[in-house]
C-alpha cells in the first residue's frame, strides 16, 4: 500500500432517509481525509450527522436510510460499491467502530472470552490460546484490571464505564487501518477517559492507525486530533488543523460553538449560547442552514454556500468568515 495515499477519503457524501414526511438529507455532501496515523475530529451538536456519517462509512445505514451519492474511498478502494459480503470482511478487521452505547458490539448472553476469542477467529487463523492471549492483552490495553478473571464475567457483571472499555479493547484487538469512535468515552470518568484518549493516540502512532474520533466535546479533539472537520445540519462547516481552527475559527457557526464552552467564560458572567434552534433536516432554509442564527446573516446567505479555502488547509462554507480574527491569530 502506498504510504502518502490517505487510508479514508470521503468525497461529497449523501446519506438521506426516505421518510414518509419527506426526504431526511442526515448527510448532504461531507467532504475530508484522513491519513495514516493521524486523527481527525468529527465535531457538531445532536443531530449534525456526525453518527450518521460513520455509520454509512462502516456500511450500517438501514432503512429508509441509504448512501444517495458520494465516495467513501478506503485505500483507494469505493466502500459504497462493496457487497454485504466484502464490507463484513473489512469491518472488525480492517475498519472497527467503537458504539456510544457497549451493548450495541457486546452480546449480553455470551461470556467476555467467547466473544473476544470468536472476534479474533473470525478474522485471524490462531489458536483459542493465543486469540485468548490476544483478547487478555487488549482488556490489559483499556486499564480493566485483572484482565483474566475479566474474561470469564459476562456483560451485566460489568459497570457501563467498564463496558465500555470492553467494546474499545474489541475494537483494538486487530489493530485495525481505520477505527471509528462515536463518543465512546462520554459515560466514563475523566481519569478513564484520559487512559483511553493516550492509548488511542498510542495506537495511531505505533500502527499507523487512522482514527475519526466523533464528539460534541471540542477539549477532547483539542488534545486528541490532528484535524478539525465541525458538522452542522448534515454539511461539514469548516475544516482544518485542530489547533488552527480552535485558535481562529472562520465559520460564525464554531465560533459559537467555542464560545458555549463554559471554560471560556468570565467567573460571575452568563453563560454564552448559539441563539435558536437547528433546523428540521426534513424543512432546510434555502442558501446556508445557520443563517437564521448567525450575527453576520446578509441577504446574500440566502444563495448555497461554496467551501473555498481562505487559509492553506483551511476551509469555511461561509461567505462572510471570520478573516480578521484569523489574520489576527
Amino acid at each position: 500500500m502506498n504510504d502518502t495515499a490517505p487510508t479514508l477519503e470521503v468525497r461529497e457524501l449523501r446519506t438521506h432517509f426516505f421518510t414518509r414526511a419527506g426526504v431526511v438529507k442526515a448527510v448532504d455532501d461531507v467532504s475530508f481525509t484522513v491519513r495514516r496515523g493521524k486523527v481527525l475530529g468529527l465535531v457538531g451538536e445532536s443531530g449534525s450527522g456526525k453518527t450518521v456519517t460513520g455509520f454509512s462509512i462502516i456500511g450500517l445505514v438501514d432503512p429508509p436510510g441509504r448512501i444517495a451519492g458520494g465516495q467513501i474511498l478506503f485505500q483507494g478502494k469505493d466502500l459504497a460499491s462493496l457487497s454485504e459480503a466484502e464490507m463484513r470482511h473489512l469491518r472488525g478487521n480492517r475498519i472497527a467502530m467503537i458504539f456510544q452505547d457497549p451493548m450495541m458490539t457486546l452480546n449480553p448472553v455470551l461470556r467476555i472470552d467467547t466473544q473476544m476469542i470468536e472476534t479474533v477467529q473470525a478474522h485471524a487463523k490462531v489458536s483459542r490460546e493465543e486469540a485468548r492471549q490476544r483478547a487478555r492483552d487488549a482488556l490489559g490495553q483499556v486499564g480493566i484490571p485483572s484482565p483474566d478473571e475479566r474474561l470469564k464475567s459476562y456483560p451485566h457483571q460489568f459497570s457501563g464505564g467498564m463496558r465500555q472499555r470492553v467494546a474499545i479493547a474489541i475494537a483494538l484487538l486487530h489493530k485495525p487501518d481505520l477505527i471509528i469512535a462515536d463518543e465512546p468515552t462520554t459515560a466514563l470518568d475523566v481519569t478513564i477517559q484520559g487512559q483511553i484518549l493516550a492509548e488511542a493516540q498510542k495506537l495511531c502512532a505505533e500502527t499507523g492507525t487512522a482514527l475519526i474520533w466523533i464528539t460534541h466535546d471540542l477539549s477532547v479533539v483539542a488534545g486528541l486530533a490532528d484535524d478539525i472537520a465541525v458538522m452542522y445540519a448534515g454539511k461539514v462547516v469548516e475544516s482544518g488543523p485542530v489547533s488552527q481552527v480552535l485558535d481562529a475559527p472562520l465559520h460564525p457557526y464554531t465560533v459559537g460553538l467555542i464560545g458555549s464552552v463554559p471554560s471560556r467564560n468570565r467567573r460571575g458572567e452568563p453563560l454564552r449560547q448559539i441563539p435558536g434552534m437547528t433546523p428540521s433536516l426534513l424543512n432546510l432554509p434555502e442558501g446556508c442552514a445557520f443563517r437564521s442564527r448567525c450575527p453576520r446573516a446578509e441577504p446574500n446567505c440566502a444563495v448555497p454556500p461554496p467551501m473555498p479555502e481562505y487559509r492553506p488547509g483551511r476551509f469555511a462554507r461561509c461567505i462572510h468568515p471570520h478573516l480578521e480574527e484569523a489574520v489576527a491569530a
